[in-house]
């Protein structure tokens, strides 16, 4: 399996970010897909997930300001950032998860700055 995330870059304070990431390769059957960060001196963080049937998990921090979603037929998921803020400044990593497998794309970097 195969992840390909794309859609990073610098964006001021209250702006927006649309990330996107493409699965390919042996993809089949019910997975979980989701955005985590990792900020310079912190641990990988949750961020956001969406399950094969819609259903979301998102960090306190980023409820009602992220929303997350998927397309099956294309076997992407997105990450709509809204009021982005110093503090989410960090590395963007996607995760598809699949028989109990976890599958990691490359970061992208989201910098929030004025």
């Amino acid at each position: 399996v195969q992840l390909q995330a794309s859609g990073g870059g610098l964006v001021q304070p209250g702006g927006s970010l649309r990330l996107s990431c493409a699965a390919s390769g042996r993809i089949f059957g019910l997975n979980i897909m989701g955005w985590y960060r990792q900020a310079p001196g912190k641990q990988r963080e949750l961020v956001a997930a969406i399950d094969s049937g819609g259903s979301t998990n998102y960090a306190d921090s980023v409820k009602g300001r992220f929303t997350i979603s998927r397309d099956n037929t294309k076997n992407t998921v997105n990450l709509r950032m809204n009021s982005l803020k110093p503090e989410d400044t960090a590395v963007y990593y996607c995760k598809r998860t699949q028989f109990g497998i976890d599958y990691w794309g490359q970061g992208t970097q989201v910098t929030v700055s004025s």
